[in-house]
């Protein structure tokens, strides 16, 4: 299951919440959610594939993901963050298929090269296959003290599956003194958001650590695909409370010993392109370290990220650096790189029009 639900609001002006980050073709021409899809070829049978987004997105979703079955999709009716998206996802293959293990991925990241990304996710589903009590991460080998992403560290080794390991514990994000700490100890890595659960093991989980969101997904997956399925969802969805999966379900469940948590270091080039010096990094920097996706003319510029959606309109700068500058129709965006986490709130208090 692909996670298309988010709205990018870090990636404003180009993301939009009639068009998010994950629908915008920017990356070589091709959206995050098409290269998502095309991830998944040679791992899962593309009548096994869903995603889960935003209703009204459906079309979209579809354009991206051409070869998704008619039952592939599964709309949401206002987002619930990612505990609610994999639950409902977890809630509809159970009614489906007792014994149903599936792998959760998310629309935003950039991972390569494919052949290590497919040999972690083929250990992830025989992990879970043979133990349905497994839940599955898979942490990113770090390249530097990140101080913004979440660690998780392994602990022994799991017998009969090389490379996979028990999870020891979870690290909100650290400040960089503790995140160098982790690295030095070679046995910390990144939390991906990537994971692979038994959906009937992962709604009992969800059922004891949070009883009222599992019995409102029971309830919609019961009705899903039938006439009375989107009254249902639009009754009780909504109400559902707002957490993430990490916080509301792998980190509890790490202390339930009903679960066996269990976490595959993965060597691959991961990068969430979650915000605008994050997708600077698929930008090829010239001589002066800029990095452009735009007609530009630069004068003692550098470091800076310039990007526009009209490759007609010409963008000079003159001395400036370490700006982020983005381009559009009807909004341009200037800003330090370093406060480039701050676009998500002053996307927030624009006027809707240019939400």
């Amino acid at each position: 299951m692909i996670m298309a639900g988010g709205s990018g609001t870090r990636l404003w002006p180009m993301s939009r919440l009639a068009r998010p980050k994950q629908m915008i073709p920017f990356i070589d021409g091709e959206s995050l959610l098409a290269l998502a899809g095309r991830r998944l070829d040679g791992i899962v049978d593309p009548a096994n594939r869903l995603v889960c987004a935003a209703r009204e997105w459906e079309p979209e979703v579809r354009r991206a993901v051409p070869r998704l079955a008619k039952d592939g999709f599964l709309g949401e009716p206002t987002a619930r963050d990612t505990l609610n998206a994999v639950g409902l996802t977890a809630a509809v293959l159970a009614a489906r298929d007792p014994e149903a293990v599936f792998m959760v991925m998310t629309s935003d990241h950039l991972i390569d090269p494919q052949p290590e990304f497919a040999k972690c996710a083929a250990l992830g589903f025989a992990l879970v296959e043979a133990d349905r009590r497994r839940f599955v991460t898979f942490a990113i080998t770090p390249t530097h003290a990140a101080t913004g992403y979440g660690y998780v560290e392994r602990g022994e080794g799991i017998a009969g599956f090389a490379g996979a390991f028990r999870a020891k514990r979870f690290h909100e994000k650290p400040d960089l003194a503790r995140a160098m700490e982790y690295i030095g100890s070679g046995s910390f890595g990144w939390n991906s958001g990537l994971f692979v659960f038994h959906a009937g093991e992962f709604m009992d989980a969800l059922a004891r650590h949070h009883a009222d969101t599992a019995r409102g997904l029971t309830k919609i997956a019961a009705a899903w695909g039938k006439p009375s399925g989107p009254r249902v969802i639009d009754e009780i969805y909504p109400s559902l409370k707002k957490i993430s999966v990490d916080h509301g379900l792998l980190e509890p469940a790490s202390r339930d010993d009903r679960v066996a948590v269990c976490v595959i270091p993965m060597s691959v080039s991961w990068r969430d392109v979650g915000s605008w010096p994050a997708f600077g990094t698929t930008l090829d920097a010239d001589a002066s370290g800029n990095r452009t996706s735009a007609l530009t003319h630069l004068d003692a510029a550098r470091r800076n990220i310039i990007v526009s959606d009209d490759p007609r309109h010409m963008i000079a700068a003159v001395g400036v650096e370490g700006l982020v500058i983005v381009h559009t129709r009807d909004a341009t965006l200037v800003c330090r790189a370093e406060d480039a986490e701050r676009v998500k709130e002053l996307a927030a208090g624009m006027p809707v029009d240019y939400r």
